[in-house]
């Protein structure tokens, strides 16, 4: 495997487990780290640690990983793009819309392979799920709900619960279902005192009609991160923080005691809880981005697909502002 140069812009929580999984990576050397704050993990030990995107790109990267505050998405990768450096930015992709869009088409006109780190796709149970709801396993599908709820990060600082949490939701849903949102009807709310809403319900409908419901918060003392798939033979149960996939069958027997069989609904029926494999959805993010960048056909999350999740994320937070539902306008 040829071994690519790879730089790495933004030290804090996230950037040092890139820097953890890019120095382990196969056909990676990670040669240089920046940020101007300093390096508070220490994870530069003996690479240069630099200051800025420019300093980063004179090492001669092939790619870099972005893992900046969403403030300064725009600025560093439009940099990178002109400089020619094959580009993985922590979602969301940018800060609004515009923003969202110049920077796809930064890279799309020059030929760069730009992604989005959406790394919910990457985990098994959600990865698991997708390939089942594909060959139609559950048939047709109904309803799709998140639940992501805990503590209040203290990383976060410059955007709210939607454009941090709610993308990963957002995100995963169209995957998912293969479907993108067609409306969102939303309410936030701000109890911490920050400058940005910390709690946001929404209810969506996609393309075909499915319906989605999405609780998220920063308020919770407990951390939930679940993806519950409702369809015509039963229900996916997603639980990504640890990687668990569970199905809940309709019944298929008999019910013979009447207050029940007057019932018209489903019944209860098995429950699977699938084994499946559990390699870190960090790494196999950064694995194939790797791949994509040396030609191969990998499924990255395209910044164009991260420009769209942007657009859903606006007009929640439009819609929470103006109390009515919102139609979601392709980018």
């Amino acid at each position: 495997m040829a071994e690519l140069r790879a730089g790495l812009i933004g030290l804090g929580m996230m950037g040092r487990h890139h820097a953890r999984i890019l120095r382990s990576l196969d056909g990676i050397q990670l040669v240089a780290v920046a940020d101007p704050a300093g390096d508070p993990h220490g994870v530069a030990g003996d690479m240069p640690l630099l200051s800025s995107v420019d300093e980063l790109i004179a090492q001669g990267i092939d790619y870099c990983m972005v893992a900046v505050p969403t403030a300064f998405h725009e600025e560093v990768g439009l940099a990178l793009a002109e400089a020619g450096v094959h580009t993985l930015m922590e979602k969301p992709l940018a800060v609004d819309v515009a923003s969202a869009n110049r920077l796809a088409e930064a890279f799309e006109s020059r030929g760069l392979v730009g992604a989005v780190g959406h790394i919910e796709r990457y985990n098994p149970s959600l990865q698991s799920l997708r390939a089942r709801l594909a060959q139609g396993d559950l048939g047709d599908i109904y309803q799709v709900v998140t639940r992501r709820q805990g503590p209040f990060p203290a990383r976060i600082a410059d955007v709210g619960v939607v454009k941090d949490l709610a993308t990963h939701d957002i995100d995963l849903t169209a995957w998912v279902t293969q479907q993108p949102f067609a409306t969102v009807a939303a309410g936030t709310a701000l109890k911490s005192g920050r400058e940005h809403e910390d709690l946001v319900a929404v209810v969506g409908r996609l393309a075909d009609g499915t319906v989605t419901s999405h609780l998220v918060n920063w308020l919770s003392p407990m951390k939930e991160r679940v993806t519950v798939v409702t369809g015509e033979k039963g229900t996916f149960v997603a639980d990504t923080l640890t990687a668990d996939l569970t199905f809940h069958a309709n019944g298929t027997v008999p019910t013979t005691w009447g207050s029940l069989a007057e019932f018209r609904g489903v019944s209860e029926g098995d429950v699977i809880r699938y084994a499946i494999n559990k390699p870190e959805p960090l790494r196999t993010e950064h694995e194939t981005f790797r791949d994509a960048v040396l030609g191969e056909d990998t499924d990255i999350v395209t910044m164009r697909q991260g420009l769209a999740t942007v657009v859903v994320a606006e007009a929640v937070l439009q819609s929470a502002e103006q109390g009515r539902t919102v139609e979601v306008t392709s980018p």
